[in-house]
């Protein structure tokens, strides 16, 4: 049984890390969409000999520990809302760039660094940090390697767990483990750096890792594609796969609903083809200099067009336009936020049964009442965000919150969702035992939280 974290467990904290604790606790207590509500004490330790100080005394009280990272998660995994109280344990302070190796392609950061000041520290050295979402200016490294999160460019480069050779971390007892090794071939023993990546804080606490760079590429081109169905988005994969290989970083699926929404409530965009067609993709290719990122998609749209998987579409031809097409894909999640969604779900599935889920779904929901849907994602990589939505001049709570998830399960099983986001983990992670003290809540057998991006 936990302890809450009150005040004479605070002033024991001011103790072992003077200064650390945080007094405006209320951006800690509350999630994105604002859906839940927390509690708990707040601290910032600075470095992570102070993380230590302060979970063994958290191990010590049985209090238990909330890692907080950038705070940008929609499942409310950073959120405990009943129960004793926990310390939240922020890594804002923790947020520096230790170091850069430009000849091994390896940069290491604290874990409160954020994504967009990582990305731009390899940028200053030439290099690529491809870890890339909508939230990189808030997102810290820290939870996103908690989370392995995946972002738009997984079909080129892989999740988070792909782009770290190693981490530090605190474990539940105190205990520094230190794994911040910048080493490709590493075979010594159990790899730690893989259970702390994913866990979600419930093993231990990330301080710092080491992050694998990539060559910048030296030619980018993108291009909106119509496509006549989900299928034909697949077959366009393919031939891009055929013709450029590795060389595809982003293959966007995007639905026509997603115009409307934007359309509706904002944010203002630019749309490239008007009106925007019921299914269309974001294509985005980079190549080592030398090679023609340019031509290589012309030469894709004109095979596709032949083809008949392609109806019309244009290609960036400044970097203004790219970021304009880039900015639509990235304003989707905004307009879902501003209409309101029934239920939220981040779907991944083999990419050859998408087109049959997406055709299958929405006879599932029509069981339950009348919805709209908005449908994208990476769908280069399986992955889809599958929003559902109340009908014009309802509310999203005037009806039931229907469960996406019933429409994959019997196929696939709870691991093909991200649902609660760690709080649908109890079984697989039982035999931690009775007296851990990390992510409080976070094994709850709840699926009633789904994602939503």
């Amino acid at each position: 049984m936990l302890n809450a974290a009150d005040e004479n467990f605070a002033a024991r904290l001011e103790m072992v890390s003077p200064g650390a604790r945080v007094t405006d606790v209320a951006p800690y207590l509350e999630e994105p969409r604002g859906r839940w509500a927390g509690q708990g004490v707040v601290v910032a330790p600075r470095s992570t000999e102070d993380v230590s100080r302060i979970v063994s005394l958290a191990a010590e009280a049985q209090v238990g520990i909330v890692p907080y990272s950038g705070g940008t998660g929609l499942v409310g995994g950073q959120i405990v809302e009943s129960g004793p109280a926990p310390l939240i344990l922020s890594m804002q302070r923790m947020a520096a760039i230790r170091q850069t190796y430009p000849l091994e392609n390896v940069l290491v950061a604290e874990a409160g660094a954020v994504l967009a000041d990582i990305r731009a520290a390899a940028e200053a050295i030439n290099r690529l940090f491809p870890l890339s979402l909508a939230s990189s200016g808030s997102a810290r490294i820290g939870g996103l390697l908690a989370t392995n999160a995946g972002g738009i460019n997984v079909l080129r480069y892989g999740m988070a767990r792909a782009q770290c050779l190693g981490v530090e971390a605190v474990l539940a007892d105190g205990t520094i483990w230190n794994g911040l090794t910048r080493l490709r071939k590493d075979n010594a023993g159990y790899d730690m750096r893989d259970l702390l990546i994913g866990s979600e804080g419930t093993l231990g606490i990330i301080t710092a890792a080491a992050l694998r760079l990539s060559p910048v590429p030296g030619s980018v081109a993108t291009a909106f594609l119509e496509v006549p169905s989900p299928q034909a988005a697949l077959d366009l994969l393919a031939l891009c796969g055929d013709r450029l290989g590795e060389a595809v970083s982003a293959f966007e699926l995007i639905s026509g609903a997603g115009a409307k929404f934007l359309q509706e409530v904002g944010p203002e965009v630019q749309l490239p083809i008007s009106p925007l067609p019921d299914w269309s993709v974001l294509l985005e290719v980079g190549l080592p200099g030398g090679g023609s990122a340019q031509d290589a998609v012309e030469g894709a749209f004109e095979g596709a067009l032949e083809a008949g998987i392609v109806r019309d579409g244009i290609i960036a031809s400044s970097e203004g336009q790219r970021q304009a097409l880039w900015h639509l894909r990235e304003a989707l999640p905004e307009a879902n936020r501003r209409i309101g969604a029934v239920s939220s779900h981040d779907i991944s599935l083999p990419l050859s049964e998408i087109p049959g889920f997406i055709d299958r779904a929405p006879a599932e929901l029509a069981r339950i009442g009348e919805f709209r849907i908005n449908c994208f994602g990476h769908v280069g990589d399986g992955n889809l965000h599958y929003n559902v939505f109340p009908m014009p001049g309802r509310s999203r709570r005037s009806r039931g919150r229907p469960r996406g998830h019933q429409a994959v399960r019997p196929r696939h099983g709870r691991g093909a969702w991200r649902i609660g986001c760690g709080r649908a983990w109890r079984r697989s992670v039982e035999s931690r035992g009775p007296r851990t003290i990390c992510g409080p809540g976070e094994t709850d057998d709840d699926a009633g939280r789904e994602d939503g991006a």
